[in-house]
């Protein structure tokens, strides 16, 4: 992250494109919804000296990773920058949390909780964008197989959501063909 982050352009603020999200009222109403996602997410801090709202934290730290942050500082710089509009629909009663408060309370998150809290914001995103179609790519890593060990190649599944840009995630897997063809996708043999 070279430059940071800067306010949103004119254009970005003011675009025609009609979106099918209802615009939250108040606070509490996107407060609610993202906890629905999160809610498999437990918070794991003590009840003692806890000044920021566990959901802040996380969206801040998601919306900054997505906006191309690549590590604690960055994601609190990018907290500051977006204060403003961070605070029209998330609790910042001490305002953006530092650089260690990020990096504390994800040292200690359950990976696969957050893994599928992450999915089901990214399902209902999806949902509510109307977004239809999610290329799914597949790779297989160039000298990744071992022969002495009787191990095949390693295989990169990835997935795009291609209308709002955005890459949703990437899988390994050491049985790609019979993946593609669990989803039906697989090719039809040549004859």
């Amino acid at each position: 992250m070279a430059k940071g982050f800067g306010e949103a352009s004119i254009s970005t603020k003011n675009s025609s494109k009609h979106s099918s999200l209802v615009p939250a009222s108040d606070c509490e109403q996107v407060q609610k919804q993202l906890i629905n996602h999160f809610e498999e997410l437990a918070d794991p801090r003590g009840t003692q000296g806890v000044l920021h709202p566990f959901i802040s934290i996380v969206m801040i730290a998601l919306l900054a990773t997505i906006g191309g942050a690549k590590g604690w500082e960055d994601i609190e710089t990018y907290g500051v920058s977006h204060e403003v509009w961070l605070s029209e629909f998330l609790a910042l009663p001490f305002g953006i949390p530092s650089a260690d408060t990020y990096r504390r309370l994800f040292e200690r998150i359950c990976p696969w909780s957050f893994e599928r809290s992450f999915h089901s914001w990214l399902n209902s995103l999806v949902v509510d964008l109307g977004a239809e179609v999610i290329p799914i790519d597949g790779k297989t890593v160039k000298g990744s197989y071992d022969r002495n060990g009787e191990q095949s190649a390693l295989h990169l599944v990835s997935a795009w959501a291609s209308e709002n840009r955005l890459f949703l995630g990437q899988v390994t897997t050491r049985a790609f063909p019979c993946v593609l063809r669990r989803r039906g996708v697989a090719r039809q043999s040549r004859r």
